[in-house]
């Protein structure tokens, strides 16, 4: 199998409600859709799930296109591979902007799926046709407004509620939100909001039961978290800061966290995430999907990675309509009693809405085996 044609579409869809976090506020989300065409002319989608900005990683939309159209997408074009693993081989050398490898990456387990006719749970071994599902709340005005979304997700169904939190927000909603919900499964994400000085302070959420705390201190730092874990009850759990399965590893050995995020994008694609999932399980310790607002393509991948027997926590992977009034896929992604199915279909398991995606695309290049482009 070769790759001949790759499409790039920037799209741009408004969130049904701004998300706000310690350090970014979204209105919209832009993603790149990636379409990879082989020499037979079966297709597969794929999504690079970047935020706009630089505040959730160094990558961004802009730094994606340019890595893709510029990089990667030349050293993949007409070159034999017969699985993903394969596939990867020919970008090896491209250091860093996993999120951009990993649309591309899943574009091809999507053209695989495709052709074989099996479903890419099947394909990466998962072991569920459904998964529980959590929802992640942003930081809000004040509690009343927070209170007022958690009754909302909690009389749907979902199973399990994710507050962001920054100084200045975080016992006080936690503290509240158990007060309402004495018994809600419930964590929190500091998107690295906090500094070791800080751990007096963050011991204070140990009286609340939550299931964790996600990515505390640093992006780049697993040792003070080391430090931080030995001073709390509740799980550190990191995200961030692990961006392959020898980051896992090495935060694991020390001790670092006892829960790991796996999001498909950060750590490069599918392949990395079977790595992770492996170790994890090995030393039992719990895996969960963490999210990046994904439109319906990454969406569905999310949902195939957490139908892994290894991801024992709710993810962030909930329905198309909390975050979109029309996704690009159809039918959307749906969330009954906290519970979301598994897409059975070859590939991905969705269908890309071309329309839609016209409507929503701010820029669209092809790039051909020939080495020319419209």
């Amino acid at each position: 199998m070769k790759i001949v044609r790759i499409e790039l579409h920037r799209v741009r869809l408004p969130l049904v409600r701004p998300f706000r976090t310690s350090s970014a506020y979204r209105a919209h989300i832009e993603h790149i859709l990636i379409r990879a065409f082989d020499e037979n002319g079966a297709e597969g989608w794929g999504e690079i799930a970047t935020a706009v900005d630089p505040f959730y990683n160094a990558e961004t939309t802009d730094t994606a296109w340019h890595i893709v159209h510029d990089f990667l997408a030349p050293m993949v074009l007409g070159k034999p591979f017969s699985t993903p693993d394969e596939f990867r081989a020919h970008y090896a050398k491209i250091k860093g902007n996993r999120f951009a490898q990993a649309g591309v990456e899943m574009a091809v387990w999507d053209l695989i799926g495709r052709v074989q006719g099996r479903s890419l749970a099947d394909m990466l071994g998962g072991s569920r046709s459904q998964v529980e599902v959590g929802v992640s709340l942003g930081i809000e005005p004040d509690i009343g407004v927070l209170l007022g979304q958690v009754e909302r997700f909690v009389a749907e169904g979902y199973r399990r509620v994710k507050l962001k939190i920054a100084p200045g927000w975080d016992i006080e909603p936690v503290r509240e939100v158990r007060r309402r919900w004495p018994d809600l499964p419930l964590q929190v994400d500091a998107n690295s909001a906090y500094r070791l000085a800080d751990a007096g302070h963050l011991s204070k959420l140990d009286e609340y039961g939550v299931l964790l705390i996600e990515q505390p201190l640093a992006d780049d730092d697993i040792v003070d978290h080391a430090t931080l874990q030995k001073r709390l009850r509740t799980p550190v759990c990191l995200d961030e800061s692990l961006h392959h399965v020898d980051d896992v590893r090495k935060a694991l050995d020390l001790e670092a966290c006892r829960v790991v995020n796996v999001k498909v994008s950060r750590v490069g694609g599918l392949c990395e995430s079977l790595k992770i999932h492996e170790l994890c399980r090995s030393r039992g310790v719990p895996v969960w999907c963490g999210g990046m607002h994904e439109f319906g393509l990454g969406r569905s991948a999310n949902l195939a990675v957490a139908s892994l027997p290894g991801f024992t926590l709710p993810g962030d992977t909930s329905g198309s309509d909390k975050y979109w009034k029309q996704d690009v896929i159809e039918p959307p992604i749906v969330v009954t009693d906290g519970l979301a199915d598994v897409p059975a279909g070859p590939g991905l398991g969705v269908h890309l809405e071309m329309e839609r995606l016209k409507a929503n695309c701010v820029r669209s290049v092809v790039i051909s085996n020939a080495g020319g482009q419209s």
